[in-house]
């Protein structure tokens, strides 16, 4: 599938917590696709993350997507190789037509 963002060249799901039911019906926590969409991902080099003293494990990103409602700090970006924790929103102020999602790597996807 091609982008036709431009610069956004990364399918990546957006998804939330929901509640689902196991194998014997107990309630389980379980994650739902929100949105499916194109985005690009720029990860904090080991410059960036010693001058603002971060610890060095915790890989940061930060992924941009066009303008959509709804998107909080509780979801997760899924990429082909790695699940992201959105820690915040930010509006693009350069261009005032997407969002900034802050994140910080879960794990990677096998």
């Amino acid at each position: 599938m091609k982008s036709p963002a431009g610069s956004r060249n990364r399918l990546v799901s957006i998804q939330r917590r929901a509640i689902g039911q196991d194998e014997i019906g107990q309630p389980v926590e379980t994650w739902e696709e929100v949105a499916r969409l194109w985005a690009s991902i720029r990860h904090a080099s080991g410059v960036e993350t010693i001058k603002i003293g971060a610890d060095a494990s915790v890989v940061r990103a930060s992924v941009r997507i066009l303008y959509r409602h709804g998107i909080d700090a509780a979801m997760r970006v899924v990429t082909s190789v790695a699940i992201y924790d959105i820690k915040a929103v930010l509006p693009d102020e350069q261009d005032r037509n997407g969002i900034d999602l802050v994140c910080e790597a879960v794990n990677a996807v096998s």
